[in-house]
Protein backbone atom coordinates (compact mmCIF):
# COMPACT_ATOMS: atom_id res chain seq x y z
CA UNK A 1 0.00 0.00 0.00
CA UNK A 2 2.79 2.14 1.08
CA UNK A 3 4.56 1.67 -2.59
CA UNK A 4 1.10 2.50 -4.14
CA UNK A 5 1.18 5.71 -2.59
CA UNK A 6 4.09 6.72 -3.24
CA UNK A 7 3.53 5.77 -7.41
CA UNK A 8 0.69 8.00 -6.58
CA UNK A 9 2.46 11.32 -5.62
CA UNK A 10 5.42 10.85 -8.07
CA UNK A 11 2.54 10.54 -10.40
CA UNK A 12 0.58 13.77 -9.17
CA UNK A 13 4.21 15.73 -8.90
CA UNK A 14 4.98 15.21 -12.46
CA UNK A 15 1.60 15.19 -13.96
CA UNK A 16 1.62 18.97 -12.74
CA UNK A 17 5.24 19.66 -13.33
CA UNK A 18 4.31 18.52 -17.37
CA UNK A 19 1.48 20.45 -17.18
CA UNK A 20 2.32 23.95 -15.61
CA UNK A 21 5.71 23.85 -18.56
CA UNK A 22 3.07 23.10 -21.41
CA UNK A 23 0.91 26.19 -19.86
CA UNK A 24 4.62 27.94 -19.58
CA UNK A 25 5.34 27.11 -23.13
CA UNK A 26 1.86 28.81 -24.55
CA UNK A 27 2.98 31.58 -22.78
CA UNK A 28 0.07 32.10 -20.46
CA UNK A 29 1.42 31.68 -17.09
CA UNK A 30 0.71 34.88 -14.79
CA UNK A 31 -0.53 36.86 -17.75
CA UNK A 32 -3.16 39.27 -17.36
CA UNK A 33 -4.02 39.37 -20.95
CA UNK A 34 -4.24 36.05 -22.19
CA UNK A 35 -6.89 36.50 -24.91
CA UNK A 36 -6.56 40.27 -25.33
CA UNK A 37 -5.53 41.71 -29.22
CA UNK A 38 -2.26 43.09 -29.25
CA UNK A 39 -2.39 46.65 -30.34
CA UNK A 40 1.71 47.12 -30.58
CA UNK A 41 3.13 48.32 -33.41
CA UNK A 42 4.55 45.85 -36.06
CA UNK A 43 7.63 45.79 -37.74
CA UNK A 44 7.18 46.98 -42.07
CA UNK A 45 5.17 44.85 -44.04
CA UNK A 46 3.45 42.88 -41.28
CA UNK A 47 0.26 41.19 -42.50
CA UNK A 48 -3.17 41.83 -40.72
CA UNK A 49 -2.88 40.93 -36.84
CA UNK A 50 -4.63 37.99 -37.00
CA UNK A 51 -2.87 36.47 -39.92
CA UNK A 52 0.52 37.81 -38.14
CA UNK A 53 0.02 35.89 -35.12
CA UNK A 54 -0.82 32.91 -37.34
CA UNK A 55 2.11 33.36 -39.30
CA UNK A 56 5.03 34.57 -37.20
CA UNK A 57 7.20 31.62 -36.33
CA UNK A 58 9.05 33.81 -33.63
CA UNK A 59 12.50 33.34 -34.62
CA UNK A 60 13.66 36.58 -34.13
CA UNK A 61 15.67 36.90 -37.86
CA UNK A 62 13.91 40.45 -38.03
CA UNK A 63 15.44 41.49 -34.98
CA UNK A 64 18.84 40.44 -36.07
CA UNK A 65 19.34 42.28 -39.06
CA UNK A 66 17.22 45.58 -37.70
CA UNK A 67 20.63 48.17 -38.16
CA UNK A 68 18.67 50.57 -35.74
CA UNK A 69 17.78 47.95 -32.70
CA UNK A 70 14.46 49.03 -33.36
CA UNK A 71 12.47 45.52 -33.16
CA UNK A 72 11.76 43.57 -29.73
CA UNK A 73 9.82 40.26 -29.18
CA UNK A 74 6.85 40.55 -26.99
CA UNK A 75 7.26 38.65 -23.51
CA UNK A 76 4.97 36.64 -21.19
CA UNK A 77 3.98 40.10 -19.59
CA UNK A 78 1.26 40.05 -22.28
CA UNK A 79 0.26 36.16 -23.53
CA UNK A 80 -1.31 37.05 -26.27
CA UNK A 81 1.63 37.14 -29.25
CA UNK A 82 4.50 35.95 -26.77
CA UNK A 83 7.95 35.64 -28.43
CA UNK A 84 6.05 38.11 -31.56
CA UNK A 85 8.12 41.17 -32.90
CA UNK A 86 6.99 44.49 -32.31
CA UNK A 87 8.20 48.35 -32.01
CA UNK A 88 8.45 50.43 -29.41
CA UNK A 89 8.29 53.87 -30.55
CA UNK A 90 8.90 55.62 -27.52
CA UNK A 91 12.27 53.95 -27.73
CA UNK A 92 13.33 53.34 -30.96
CA UNK A 93 11.16 53.89 -34.03
CA UNK A 94 11.56 52.29 -37.31
CA UNK A 95 14.10 54.28 -39.68
CA UNK A 96 12.78 52.81 -42.83
CA UNK A 97 15.51 50.96 -44.69
CA UNK A 98 15.99 51.54 -48.40
CA UNK A 99 15.96 47.81 -48.32
CA UNK A 100 13.94 46.84 -45.76
CA UNK A 101 15.97 43.99 -44.40
CA UNK A 102 13.21 42.92 -41.70
CA UNK A 103 10.94 42.06 -44.58
CA UNK A 104 13.59 40.26 -46.60
CA UNK A 105 14.92 38.21 -43.26
CA UNK A 106 11.50 37.18 -42.33
CA UNK A 107 10.98 33.33 -44.11
CA UNK A 108 7.28 32.68 -42.76
CA UNK A 109 5.30 35.40 -44.99
CA UNK A 110 3.84 37.14 -41.48
CA UNK A 111 5.99 40.21 -42.65
CA UNK A 112 4.86 40.50 -46.64
CA UNK A 113 8.33 40.11 -49.15
CA UNK A 114 5.77 43.00 -51.58
CA UNK A 115 7.12 45.60 -49.11
CA UNK A 116 10.15 46.41 -51.20
CA UNK A 117 10.69 49.62 -50.28
CA UNK A 118 9.97 52.57 -47.35
CA UNK A 119 6.99 54.14 -49.32
CA UNK A 120 5.54 50.20 -49.06
CA UNK A 121 5.23 50.57 -45.72
CA UNK A 122 1.97 51.15 -43.64
CA UNK A 123 2.67 50.60 -40.11
CA UNK A 124 -0.17 53.42 -38.77
CA UNK A 125 -0.16 57.04 -38.44
CA UNK A 126 1.16 60.07 -36.67
CA UNK A 127 -1.22 62.02 -34.32
CA UNK A 128 -0.39 64.84 -32.50
CA UNK A 129 -2.15 63.57 -29.47
CA UNK A 130 -0.97 66.17 -27.17
CA UNK A 131 -0.91 69.61 -28.36
CA UNK A 132 -0.26 71.45 -25.32
CA UNK A 133 2.96 69.74 -24.49
CA UNK A 134 4.49 70.16 -27.81
CA UNK A 135 6.93 72.69 -27.62
CA UNK A 136 7.20 73.84 -31.35
CA UNK A 137 3.66 75.10 -30.62
CA UNK A 138 4.53 77.01 -27.67
CA UNK A 139 7.93 78.15 -29.04
CA UNK A 140 9.69 76.24 -26.46
CA UNK A 141 13.66 75.76 -27.73
CA UNK A 142 14.52 71.77 -27.45
CA UNK A 143 16.46 71.72 -24.04
CA UNK A 144 20.00 70.78 -23.26
CA UNK A 145 20.52 67.01 -22.71
CA UNK A 146 17.02 66.13 -24.63
CA UNK A 147 18.83 63.28 -25.97
CA UNK A 148 19.72 61.57 -22.82
CA UNK A 149 17.36 58.65 -23.67
CA UNK A 150 18.91 58.06 -26.76
CA UNK A 151 22.13 58.29 -25.98
CA UNK A 152 21.19 55.59 -22.98
CA UNK A 153 19.60 53.09 -25.50
CA UNK A 154 22.68 53.12 -27.80
CA UNK A 155 24.93 52.23 -24.62
CA UNK A 156 22.76 49.05 -23.97
CA UNK A 157 23.37 47.92 -27.25
CA UNK A 158 26.53 45.50 -27.70
CA UNK A 159 27.04 45.91 -31.37
CA UNK A 160 26.17 49.96 -32.13
CA UNK A 161 26.17 50.52 -36.06
CA UNK A 162 27.79 53.59 -37.43
CA UNK A 163 23.84 54.50 -38.79
CA UNK A 164 22.75 54.73 -34.74
CA UNK A 165 25.92 56.90 -33.98
CA UNK A 166 25.52 59.44 -36.99
CA UNK A 167 21.81 59.44 -35.91
CA UNK A 168 23.24 60.89 -32.27
CA UNK A 169 25.31 62.97 -34.08
CA UNK A 170 22.25 64.78 -35.86
CA UNK A 171 19.90 64.47 -32.67
CA UNK A 172 22.63 66.53 -30.65
CA UNK A 173 22.43 69.10 -33.02
CA UNK A 174 18.46 70.45 -32.30
CA UNK A 175 19.38 71.08 -29.03
CA UNK A 176 18.58 75.19 -28.09
CA UNK A 177 17.11 74.97 -31.49
CA UNK A 178 13.06 75.62 -32.46
CA UNK A 179 11.97 72.26 -32.22
CA UNK A 180 11.27 70.83 -35.61
CA UNK A 181 12.47 67.26 -34.99
CA UNK A 182 9.35 65.33 -35.79
CA UNK A 183 9.83 67.14 -39.09
CA UNK A 184 13.18 66.91 -39.92
CA UNK A 185 13.87 63.50 -38.24
CA UNK A 186 11.34 61.73 -40.78
CA UNK A 187 13.23 59.16 -42.36
CA UNK A 188 11.56 58.53 -45.43
CA UNK A 189 12.92 59.68 -48.82
CA UNK A 190 10.18 62.55 -49.54
CA UNK A 191 9.44 63.71 -45.85
CA UNK A 192 7.39 66.73 -46.82
CA UNK A 193 4.89 64.21 -48.34
CA UNK A 194 4.38 62.88 -44.38
CA UNK A 195 4.99 65.55 -42.12
CA UNK A 196 5.67 69.52 -42.00
CA UNK A 197 5.73 72.20 -39.60
CA UNK A 198 2.92 74.68 -40.30
CA UNK A 199 2.73 78.26 -38.74
CA UNK A 200 0.03 78.05 -35.87
CA UNK A 201 -2.59 80.59 -35.10
CA UNK A 202 -0.91 80.93 -31.26
CA UNK A 203 1.95 82.09 -32.70
CA UNK A 204 4.28 78.74 -33.08
CA UNK A 205 4.41 76.08 -35.64
CA UNK A 206 2.24 72.85 -35.89
CA UNK A 207 3.39 69.61 -36.83
CA UNK A 208 0.74 68.55 -39.56
CA UNK A 209 0.32 64.77 -40.80
CA UNK A 210 -0.02 64.16 -44.68
CA UNK A 211 -1.05 60.39 -46.24
CA UNK A 212 2.40 59.51 -46.63
CA UNK A 213 2.66 59.18 -43.21
CA UNK A 214 4.07 55.55 -42.79
CA UNK A 215 3.70 55.40 -39.12
CA UNK A 216 7.54 54.49 -38.50
CA UNK A 217 7.17 56.11 -34.89
CA UNK A 218 10.30 58.07 -35.20
CA UNK A 219 8.56 61.46 -34.96
CA UNK A 220 7.18 59.70 -31.27
CA UNK A 221 10.90 58.14 -30.43
CA UNK A 222 12.69 61.80 -31.07
CA UNK A 223 9.86 64.48 -29.32
CA UNK A 224 11.62 65.71 -26.76
CA UNK A 225 8.26 66.25 -24.53
CA UNK A 226 8.12 63.91 -21.63
CA UNK A 227 5.78 62.16 -22.78
CA UNK A 228 5.63 62.20 -26.68
CA UNK A 229 3.28 64.81 -27.45
CA UNK A 230 3.26 62.88 -30.82
CA UNK A 231 2.28 59.78 -30.88
CA UNK A 232 1.48 56.76 -33.70
CA UNK A 233 -1.61 55.05 -33.85
CA UNK A 234 -0.37 51.48 -34.95
CA UNK A 235 -2.43 49.72 -38.39
CA UNK A 236 -4.48 53.26 -38.40
CA UNK A 237 -4.36 54.63 -42.10
CA UNK A 238 -4.40 58.65 -43.10
CA UNK A 239 -8.11 58.08 -43.86
CA UNK A 240 -9.20 56.18 -41.04
CA UNK A 241 -7.84 59.05 -38.61
CA UNK A 242 -8.03 62.09 -40.37
CA UNK A 243 -10.43 61.43 -42.95
CA UNK A 244 -13.36 59.72 -41.22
Amino acid sequence: MAKVQTDRRKFMKYSSLGILGLVLGGGIVFSPYPLSAETRLRPPGAVTEEDFLALCIKCGQCLQVCPYHAIELSDIVKGHGVGTPYIDATQRGCYACSAVPCVLACPSGALEHTCEKPEDIHMGIAVLEFPDTCLAMSNTPVPQGFNIKMHSFTENVTNVTQLELDLLEKLDSFEGKQCTLCADMCPIPEPLSAIAMIYDSAGGNKPEIYDGCIGCGVCQEVCPTQTPSIVIKPRESYESVYQS
